[in-house]
């Protein structure tokens, strides 16, 4: 299946956004609204479990965007019940070609009853997991690392589901924030080092776990906290337990879903995801500052940090580029010719704001560079005397095996270039990434990043991975020796 853009594969992508409720009439309406709010962090497909006394266990799982699928009455009937799960999908560990039993959340029946389960993040030795379980017997659905967990619950022989599942996730390494369910129990857990995100909400009598703030918004839920690194909550009609199963460790929250990855509208650790991209533009404007006529976004994601460099330069705001937001990907691409217009069906300049001026671009990340060159011409072609670009973060120069879809490192333009080299290969006038030191600050660390114990998982940019990627250093994978 192709990616939501057909010309929208250089950006980093993330694997996916979880979301449960207990509590309430028919909690897979409000897990759908949910999914339809963390869209943004999975579009290749989605699932929902639900549970009713009467009627057992139910699962849903589809193809493509929430809003086509998880609307319709006639599915939403099939998912009774006051406990309901559900996972929205962007392949990362597994298979790439789209397989319906890929598609989460995962559903297992134990001695004790059933339980589903759904999970944000990567298991970096999934492969060796995999490798010693199916040479004990056991039996594979999937491609998906997350299965992992289901057999090694399966396997552990603790009294109840939520112990299994601290037992299971003893063995993993990597990144995860699971939401699972019993019959009775919804359960929420984030992996030690809180790489990436959780939070807990109430509404009206229920509870509701999610990946992000803005999907308890779209419900009307009241934001309760975020799950604490490596915390386990299970909850009930009781109300909600807290466990700690795991040794305690210094958080290395992600920070790239400050840069990109979350919502502009959601919340992290206190704090609007708009202000710290507004504040990222901020820091790149007092480090890269540029003699030009206007500052312009690459939409959507690059504007928070083009706001904040236009209001920190004092060079004007304006909207160089319009997105086409009716493309998606049914887009019928009937001829080469339609083809190569590639980021054109996409994007458009705005000729009469930017024909001879000096623009800025703003952008949030640069991948592989191929979208970057795209846009530079087409702001060229539309008369603009030159281009300069600010990145809102640093270089991204090594891949992530923590739950986002990267390119092999050698595909990532900076791991195979200098600055300097990227900007004649992307041919503009200037070319200036945020400096770590920059990000840091952005997103409320005064003095910067601490090299000794970063505050922040920033391997993406700095190849300091918090947990070794065991089953790519099997495969060769060298990390970056020590300075």
């Amino acid at each position: 299946m192709p990616p939501a853009h057909p010309f929208d594969d250089d950006k980093l992508k993330e694997e996916c956004g979880v979301f449960g409720v207990i509590g309430l009439t028919d909690a897979a309406n409000f897990v759908a609204l949910g999914l339809h709010a963390l869209q943004h962090r999975g579009q290749e497909a989605g699932g929902i479990v639900s549970h009713d006394a009467d009627e057992g266990f139910n699962s849903a799982r589809r193809f493509g965007y929430v809003r086509d699928n998880f609307t319709k009455q006639s599915l939403m009937e099939t998912l009774p019940g006051p406990l309901a799960i559900g996972h929205v999908r962007y392949s990362t560990a597994g298979s790439k070609v789209a397989q319906i039993r890929d598609v989460q959340p995962f559903f297992g029946e134990f001695s004790m009853g059933g339980a589903a389960i759904a999970h944000n993040g990567n298991l970096t030795n999934a492969e060796a997991l995999r490798r010693e379980l199916i040479e004990r017997g056991s039996i594979f659905q999937s491609s998906s690392d997350s299965e992992c967990i289901i057999h090694l619950m399966a396997r552990s022989l603790q009294r109840d589901i939520p112990e299994r599942m601290q037992d299971a996730l003893r063995r993993v390494e990597g990144a995860f924030s699971i939401v699972a369910m019993t019959q009775s129990k919804l359960i929420g857990v984030r992996d030690p080092l809180g790489v990436r995100p959780l939070v807990m909400g109430r509404i009206g009598d229920g509870w509701v776990l999610s990946s992000e703030t803005c999907a308890l918004d779209i419900i009307g839920a009241e934001f309760e906290r975020e799950i604490a690194p490596g915390e386990m909550v299970v909850i009930d009609d009781d109300g909600v337990e807290s466990h700690f199963p795991f040794r305690r460790q210094k958080s290395r929250f992600c920070v790239f879903e400050h840069v990109y990855f979350s919502r502009p509208d959601s919340i992290i650790g206190g704090r609007s995801v708009y202000e710290t991209r507004r504040q990222i533009g901020v820091e790149l404007a007092r480090e890269a500052p540029v003699e030009a006529d206007i500052i312009c976004a690459v939409p959507d994601s690059g504007t928070p940090a083009a706001i904040g460099y236009a209001h920190e330069s004092g060079i004007p705001f304006g909207m160089g580029i319009i997105r086409n937001q009716y493309m998606g990907r049914t887009f019928i691409e009937p001829t080469e010719q339609i083809r190569n217009m590639g980021v054109r069906l996409k994007l458009n300049v705005n000729r009469a704001l930017v024909r001879g001026k000096r623009v800025v671009l703003v952008d949030d990340s640069v991948v592989r560079g191929t979208t970057s060159r795209k846009i530079k011409e087409m702001i060229l072609d539309a008369g603009a005397r030159e281009v300069h670009f600010r990145i809102a973060s640093p270089p991204t120069a090594w891949p992530c095996f923590y739950g986002v879809d990267t390119p092999q490192r050698e595909k990532l333009l900076a791991a195979t270039m200098s600055e300097e080299e990227m900007r004649q290969h992307l041919n503009v006038d200037s070319l200036k990434f945020v400096s770590l030191d920059g990000l840091y600050r952005a997103v409320g660390e005064a003095s910067g990043r601490d090299a000794n114990s970063p505050q922040y998982c920033d391997a993406c940019f700095s190849g300091e991975y918090p947990v070794a990627p065991s089953d790519m250093i099997e495969k060769g994978f060298e990390l970056k020796a020590a300075e």
